[in-house]
């Protein structure tokens, strides 16, 4: 699938968006061809207007009304306008008018280019849809991720990876570009989205470690029957239980066993200490470049009596 209408702030710096924001008659071509741009918000105002920083000299000024898209009729919050001042914003150019002093401003319209966006791409989405995702805040639940001109999808806590974190900044950034599975659609159309399926199964992670091997580790929690260090965003071992061992603590471990048909590696804690370990560049096991759509994923091994698998369907 071709996704034209990339989360905001990917179109900022492309030829074609630089070149149409940066003059009168740029501008008066995407007004004709209905394209859709972005630049950033620099203030908004009393009236809860958002100004937009069109490099040509000409202000661009985005109505109260029409800053965000809300299908199902709500009256937009004031923190929702705010929140945009700072950030890469989306637009339609609307026309042109006058301001006080005479010059001439740009009437803009984020809502007109998050309809479309939602119209022509986000209602042809189906679970199993890989797409790219653009991070916009965390919650100790999940995170919120842009998948369009601005609008969000949530990645649950859960979804985010096999190995189970405490906060979603344990693995993700606020601005990061991460790729996505669409994991199920609502009754009202609303996307939830996945990450998990894109890291690889149990295999994979673990075929790239050997028993005998000690390799960095981080501890993602304590149980009174041993010690759950991750090795891999989708890979954990159980190591024996060391007394002065904390929950998010970097970890030298020594692998004693890896076992596909219990799904289990063995581990023992060698050393612990506090390291800063702050969410990297995750990598994927499927080139989501290069595949757009996956009907099911399956982590465990074939020899495993546990199965763990995502299935997706139109049904959500």
């Amino acid at each position: 699938m071709t996704n034209s209408y990339k989360p905001e702030g990917m179109l900022l710096s492309t030829y074609q968006n630089q070149e149409l924001i940066s003059t009168a008659a740029g501008l008066e071509h995407a007004l004709e061809r209905q394209i859709i741009l972005e630049a950033p918000a620099i203030l908004c105002d009393h009236n809860f207007d958002l100004h937009v920083e069109l490099p040509g000299g000409m202000r661009g000024i985005i109505p109260h009304g029409e800053v965000q898209y809300l299908p199902d009729g709500e009256q937009i919050k004031d923190i929702a306008v705010l929140t945009r001042v700072g950030k890469p914003v989306c637009f339609k150019v609307l026309g042109f008018r006058k301001g006080g002093g005479g010059e001439a401003i740009a009437v803009l319209s984020r809502r007109a280019a998050q309809r479309e966006c939602a119209l022509r791409y986000i209602s042809t989405l189906i679970p199993g849809d890989i797409i790219p995702t653009k991070v916009t805040h965390l919650e100790n639940f999940g995170a919120f991720v842009d998948i369009g001109c601005g609008i969000v999808s949530l990645l649950s806590i859960d979804c985010i990876s096999v190995s189970r974190i405490s906060h979603p900044s344990a693995r993700l950034s606020v601005g990061a570009t991460i790729y996505t599975v669409v994991k199920s659609i609502d009754e009202r159309g609303r996307i939830y989205v996945s990450e998990r399926e894109l890291l690889g199964s149990w295999e994979e992670n673990a075929a790239r470690f050997s028993e005998g091997q000690t390799v960095r580790g981080i501890i993602r929690s304590i149980e009174n029957y041993g010690i759950f260090v991750e090795l891999s965003p989708n890979l954990a071992g159980l190591a024996e239980i060391k007394e002065d061992a904390r929950v998010d603590q970097t970890a030298a471990v020594f692998i004693k066993s890896i076992i596909p048909d219990k799904m289990k590696i063995k581990l023992i804690i060698i050393d612990s200490h506090r390291e800063p370990h702050p969410a990297g560049r995750l990598e994927y096991f499927i080139d989501p470049t290069a595949v757009s759509h996956i009907d099911s994923w399956t982590y465990s091994p074939p020899s495993c009596k546990r199965v763990i698998e995502s299935v997706f369907s139109a049904g959500g």
